[in-house]
Order: structure tokens, then sequence, then C-alpha cells
């Protein structure tokens, strides 16, 4: 009798541990970070907090991806977790609007690296049967990283202050460190080149892996939205009256993880583009309720639809990924994907503050835009799936 390919290897849950520590590392600071910068005369640059974050992270996506298909898998991770041990130690430090962008400016080399090396290294050992899968249950950790990390940290810096804060922070990030230095390297030997100069020449197929382009025009629309409930829902729990400033943080990442595992585990067999049709519908959804100002419930079911979106289409657009690119390439084209994503969360951060502009009256027309844009996703899946003739 057949056996079904393992995906619970030593090596995967290792890597699901450490990602928790790290997504539960740099997203608890998120609720506590808009008010800390108002409270240095910063109020007009909140976007920048989650813009400029995902810029640099951005923009080392083409280094990370091609040193992750040169120098490894796990070394890459590994920089990417040691920048928020580091930074984690410099907030307290800070206190002028410049220097608090500045270290936000750096601490985004940690999305640019770990989570490139972290989506090699599972595509490296696990089943390709069981990709979609695979991606599901990691992001089903991360996602409980990333409700546990802000709902902890708005209660830290309520039960403590903000240097606390800021130290747990780099702790758990120094765990995650902790576990990758136990793990054993995925990309073969003769394969691995020394740390050089030459490392860090990129060209242009670095950058963008054309053979995911569907992917990363999917990303970037999709999460357009997500960057705006980073940068804004802080303020709009507030308008809502709650204290926690965590919450919608909470519900939309618990509701993701019902269907992270099943998201993917469907994509494996009915299709990526389908699930993401299925994922960018609900976001409309989701982003039209949260728009709704009038009542906080709308607020909750706003939070819990985006969950069950965002937990459906991941997963799905992280395995399709993959599926698309060669594995002498997998880094690079992770790098696109990211790259993508960055773009979609650093517009997202940025431009609906525009329609918001500090009012609270005015803050559901910036979540409008952002269901627009999901709206855009849906429409492109959908001719997509008609021009190619796929699932």
């Amino acid at each position: 009798m057949s056996t079904k390919p393992k995906i619970f290897t030593r090596q995967y849950l290792l890597l699901c541990f450490s990602s928790f520590l790290f997504f539960s590392s740099f997203n608890m600071l998120i609720p506590e970070l808009p008010d800390y910068l108002s409270s240095m005369g910063g109020e007009d640059y909140k976007g920048l907090i989650i813009g400029i974050f995902t810029l640099t992270a951005g923009l080392s996506r083409p280094f990370s991806g091609k040193l992750t298909d040169t120098w490894g898998r796990v070394p890459v991770m590994m920089v990417g977790a040691l920048v928020c041990v580091l930074c984690g130690f410099f907030y307290p430090l800070v206190n002028t609007v410049f220097l608090f962008l500045f270290l936000r400016l750096i601490h985004g080399f940690s999305t640019g690296f770990k989570p490139t090396g972290t989506a090699a290294f599972i595509a490296d050992v696990v089943p390709v049967t069981r990709r979609g899968e695979a991606m599901g249950i990691y992001g089903f950790v991360t996602s409980t990283g990333m409700a546990f990390g802000p709902y902890m940290g708005s209660w830290i810096a309520e039960q403590f202050n903000l240097d606390a804060l800021f130290y747990t922070s780099s702790a758990f990030a120094f765990l995650s460190v902790a576990i990758l230095v136990s793990m054993k390297e995925t990309l073969p030997p003769e394969k691995r080149e020394g740390l050089s100069l030459a490392s860090f020449k990129v060209k242009w197929n670095d950058i963008f892996h054309p053979a995911i382009w569907p992917v990363a025009v999917v990303v970037f629309l999709s999460t357009f939205g997500y960057g705006a409930v980073l940068t804004l829902t802080p303020d709009l729990s507030k308008v809502h009256g709650l204290e926690n400033k965590g919450i919608y943080f909470l519900i939309f990442t618990l509701a993701s993880l019902l269907t992270r595992i099943l998201g993917g585990k469907i994509s494996d067999k009915k299709g990526r583009v389908n699930v993401l049709i299925a994922g960018a519908l609900i976001m409309v959804l989701a982003l039209g309720l949260t728009s709704v100002t009038s009542h906080v419930y709308y607020f909750y079911l706003g939070g819990f639809f985006f969950g069950i979106a965002w937990g459906i289409i991941s997963p799905s657009y992280q395995a399709w990924t993959v599926d698309l690119c060669t594995e002498e390439t997998r880094g690079r084209a992770v790098a696109t994907m990211y790259i993508a994503l960055e773009a979609g969360i650093g517009s997202g951060a940025i431009l609906p503050m525009f329609l918001y502009n500090n009012k609270p009256e005015q803050i559901g027309w910036a979540f409008q835009l952002c269901l627009l844009m999901a709206a855009f996703a849906f429409i492109f899946l959908m001719w997509y799936k008609r021009k190619y003739k796929v699932a």
C-alpha cells in the first residue's frame, strides 16, 4: 500500500515554530506604534509606519531572493530575524520622528529576508502534491503569531510600558534565531556560493521573474487592503471606543486560521485560481463591512471575513508562485512575489491615508478604496481563468 507523503518532518516543525516567534515579534508592535509616533509629533506620518517598513522589505527582496538561491535558505532567514532582535533594543532610544522612521526603514529588512528564505525552505522539504496544504499549515502557524503578537503587545503596553513591549519583541526574535541555528540547510552544497560582493549584484531577472506575473498582479491588488488594515485599524478601533487596539488583528487572524489549511488543501485539488477567486470575492465583502463605521458589529464582522479571505488567498498564491517557477529559480520567484506583496501593503498603508486625513468621519472612505482594489483582483482572476483556461 502506498503511504501519503509526510509534511510534519523535524525540519518543517522547527521552521514553523521559528516563524511563529518571528511574526509575533514584529507584529506585537503594530497596534502601539501609531500613538508612539504621534507622541513625538508625527501624527501626519502614521501611514509611513507600515509604508516605509515595506519599502525596505521590497527593496531587499531581489538580494534576499538571489542569496536564497546561492548562499542558502537558513542564513538568509537568520539575517532577517537578527534585524528584529537589534531593532527591538533601539526603539526605546529614539525620540524624534526622523529617527523613528529611520529605524522602521531598517526594521523592514527583517521581512525582506526571513519570509523569502522560509518559502524556499518549505518548498524544499514538503512533497509537491501537498504543497498548498503545507503552505496552509505554515500560514496557520504564522497567523497564530500575527494574532497573538498584537494582542499581547497591547496588553504589555497597558500593563507595563512601551519599553517592555520593545524588549519583549526583541526577545521573541532572539528565540527565533536560536531555533534557526539548529536547522539543516536544504540548498544542495554544489549550488552554494560563498558570500561576496558579486552576491549583491542583481539583474532584472533577480527583481522580476516573468513566469509569475499573474501571481504578482493578484498579490498586489489583494494586499492593498492588508496595508490599510495594518495602518488604520488602530485608529478605527478608537473610533469604535475600543481600548485594546489589537482586537481587529486578533479577530481577523483567528478567522484566517479557520481557512488557511483548508484553503491550501483545496487549492491542491481544485486549482489555485479557483480558490483565489473565492478569496477575492470574500475580501470585497470584508472591506465593505469594515468601511461601515456606524456600529462596532460591522467592525467585528469585517475583521472576521477579512481573516477568512486572507486565509484562503495567502497559501494559494504562495503555492502558485512555486508551481510556476523552476527549482533553480525558486528563491528569486518567491522574492518577486514578495516584492508585489510589499508594494501592495506599502501602497495600501499610504494612499488611503489621503482619504482619511486623520478625520474619523472619513476613515470609511479609505477602506472603500481598498474594496475597489480587491474587486479588481476578482475581475483579473476571472479574466485570467477564461483566457488561459486554468483552474
